[in-house]
């Protein structure tokens, strides 16, 4: 009764854990990474900048409306009088005719406190193509930063694809060490039976053990390979590093009839990035022709001023409109301007020679891709075989070992090839996929919307 308790207790226990792990599709690591992973987060924020920042050009073309205030308050005051007097007066012809009394003028005067406001509208009428060219530049960067969230897309799968493969591939060597290992303990069992027996020299004994040695120290590095492949899955899917997840035990499948081409790269976000850096330096152009340019703004403005007493009696008290257009002509700047926009082309003529470089870089590269893909199916076809074969001549040298027909050291030699060539084939799966992956990423297929 102890014991069933104990039992139930361990099974409880153990029930959580089961359900903390999760059992995780090649897809649904994709999803999350798009999602979760920080350099997409950061990736969405840039859009996110480029597009306001594209709001904000997209109001140069817009009146500013501005309203303003201004108060004042001074103590200082004063007047002037002019006294009083005769003022002569004269005829036409110049001659003194009479004198007029003039009763003279007295004028006090205090500042006080004084209010202005008023509110102005302007408007720009032409600026030599300058709010034109900036609100185009500020698209181009809105769409090369939308780019640019894809191109991060396309590597962000790619990092969580290789490390998928890599958990698949950590999994598959633990097997391999494990299955050597266990093969080794047995062959070490029969050895030193054989031993007690007289049947067998020590150093049979020893040479496995030797092996068996070996076999806990592969089984020891596939555990860590398991353990920080897991990590690395956790850390591109926004997981905590220490998740417990589970994934499939066999490599995604490739598309068996996909067309190889080794020609078309305009699928690439990287190419239609390339196209927009080369507009976006002809904007510049643009941009700084228009410091050449005639500059019309046209300006509107209401103001009321209050304040100012004259002789107690407040001097403003009224508002009143005002129209105003300005016209500049830039005439010479001893060549500062005109530099500017050489300049420009200069950087233009640059844009365009690196997209030709780059261009036939990522035809390279995709010429390559397409190559190691080619490679890596056949590579994966010999390992199938070896694999076969390996297999075969562990079964024959087993069998010859067991009636005394063939000695030990070919035996080993027999597992260890058998060994080998099952590790060869597992690292020749994962490279096939890798290869795939890389060979889409190259030909611009690997994420689309």
């Amino acid at each position: 009764m102890k014991k069933i308790i104990i039992s139930i207790l361990y099974i409880t226990c153990l029930i959580p854990q089961l359900r903390a792990q999760e059992t995780l599709s090649l897809k649904q690591c994709r999803e999350m990474a798009l999602t979760h992973n920080k350099e997409m987060a950061a990736s969405f924020q840039q859009t996110e900048s480029a597009r306001y920042t594209m709001k904000s050009y997209k109001g140069n073309f817009f009146p500013n409306l501005t309203a303003n205030a201004t108060g004042l308050y001074s103590t200082a005051d004063g007047g002037y009088s002019s006294g009083s007097g005769q003022l002569p007066i004269f005829s036409s012809t110049g001659q003194l005719q009479q004198f007029a009394f003039f009763p003279g003028i007295n004028l006090d005067y205090k500042i006080g406190p004084m209010f202005l406001g008023g509110i102005q509208l302007e408007q720009p009428l032409y600026m030599g193509g300058k709010i034109q060219a900036a609100y185009r530049m500020s698209v181009l960067g809105n769409e090369m930063a939308q780019i640019n969230e894809t191109l991060t897309a396309t590597q962000v799968i790619m990092k969580t694809d290789d490390a998928y493969v890599s958990m698949i591939k950590a999994q598959e060597m633990k097997k391999v060490a494990e299955k050597y290992q266990t093969v080794l303990t047995e062959l070490l069992n029969n050895v030193e039976s054989a031993h007690r027996h007289g049947l067998k020299p020590r150093n049979d004994v020893l040479k496995v053990q030797v092996k068996l040695n070996e076999s806990e120290l592969a089984v020891r590095k596939a555990d860590n390979a398991l353990r920080l492949a897991t990590m690395n899955l956790c850390h591109l899917i926004g997981k905590p590093l220490d998740t417990p997840i589970r994934i499939s035990e066999d490599f995604p499948e490739i598309e068996q009839r996909m067309e190889i081409q080794i020609s078309d790269i305009s699928a690439r976000p990287e190419y239609v990035l390339l196209d927009k850096q080369e507009d976006m330096a002809r904007q510049q152009i643009k941009l700084n022709r228009s410091e050449l340019m005639p500059k019309v703004g046209l300006q509107g403005a209401f103001n009321y001023l209050h304040g100012f007493e004259l002789n107690d009696e407040t001097f403003f008290k009224d508002g009143s409109f005002s129209v105003l257009l300005n016209v500049s002509l830039p005439l010479y700047h001893f060549g500062e301007r005109s530099n500017k926009v050489r300049a420009a082309k200069a950087k233009l003529e640059q844009t365009r020679l690196e997209k030709e470089n780059l261009n036939e870089q990522m035809l390279l590269e995709l010429t390559q891709a397409a190559h190691n893909l080619d490679e890596a199916k056949m590579e994966c076809q010999i390992a199938d075989r070896s694999l076969e074969q390996a297999e075969e001549n562990r079964k024959v040298s087993h069998s010859q070992y067991t009636v005394g027909l063939e000695s030990l050291s070919d035996h080993l030699e027999a597992q260890a090839l058998w060994q080998q060539a099952y590790e060869t084939q597992v690292n020749a799966h994962y490279q096939l996929y890798l290869s795939y992956v890389k060979y889409k990423k190259a030909a611009g297929t690997l994420y689309q919307h």
